[in-house]
């Protein structure tokens, strides 16, 4: 049974997009599904020159400061944090629900909650999607581009999509697959296959979307930026 909750939050120079990140973080964590059970909030601040280590205070998140410029490496000293803490205070891994976001991203207010229903059903991870709802600095017809490659079984509620931004792992499940390795781009798809190959139960579902930047500088070669760049070529 879940007894508590973190959510990890890997931030590299994300002054400008935290704040916003963990103030719906805050109304997810006060959903009546979710407000009972512990949620603490930990921004991983890795290489950053900018205000991310302040805002994160500011917020009232607990703060881990690591200079590997490597989002892998970022989500997994975030989440052996967590799962460390909680075995110190006499908890099983298998009580704690590992969440997993972006800076630049925004949760849904169900977010959670949802998250915490699959966990109860018997699933050991949950891979959701994202969308992007501000799509300035692109070209006219990027949004709808993105909406024609970005496949998504709607009817079937089942995609193929792998997002760091909308991940969550019950810790026992995430340490027995080895955790997140130190992979510059592709640590989330990574730990999913892991954690398929070790027969854990993974939940893919489109019902519970993030909000995710459509910034024209990516922050990772190779990632959802670089799909998002890709888009722009290719709209009429």
């Amino acid at each position: 049974m879940i007894r508590a909750l973190a959510v990890i939050v890997p931030a590299r120079d994300e002054a400008e997009l935290l704040g916003g990140c963990l103030a719906a973080l805050r109304r997810a964590a006060r959903h009546p599904q979710v407000r009972g059970l512990p949620v603490r909030v930990i921004v991983v601040a890795d290489a950053c020159t900018d205000a991310t280590a302040d805002i994160a205070r500011r917020n009232g998140a607990e703060l881990l400061e690591i200079t590997e410029a490597n989002v892998g490496a970022a989500r997994a000293v975030g989440s052996d944090h967590a799962l460390d803490t909680t075995l110190a205070a006499g908890s099983g891994p298998g009580s704690l629900w590992l969440a997993h976001t972006d800076a630049d991203s925004v949760v849904p207010a169900g977010w959670l909650a949802r998250q915490l229903a699959h966990a109860a059903a018997g699933w050991h991870a949950v891979v959701g999607t994202v969308h992007v709802t501000d799509w300035t600095g692109h070209p006219d017809g990027a949004a709808a581009a993105f909406r024609r490659h970005y496949r998504q079984d709607r009817a079937a509620a089942w995609h193929p999509h792998v997002h760091g931004a909308n991940l969550a792992v019950r810790a026992d499940a995430y340490r027995a697959a080895g955790g997140f390795e130190p992979l510059a781009v592709g640590e989330d798809r990574t730990l999913v296959a892991a954690l398929e190959a070790a027969g854990h139960p993974v939940k893919r579902t489109t019902r519970n979307p993030v909000a995710t930047s459509a910034r024209r500088d990516p922050r990772a070669r190779g990632g959802f930026g670089d799909f998002l760049q890709g888009l722009d070529t290719i709209t009429p």
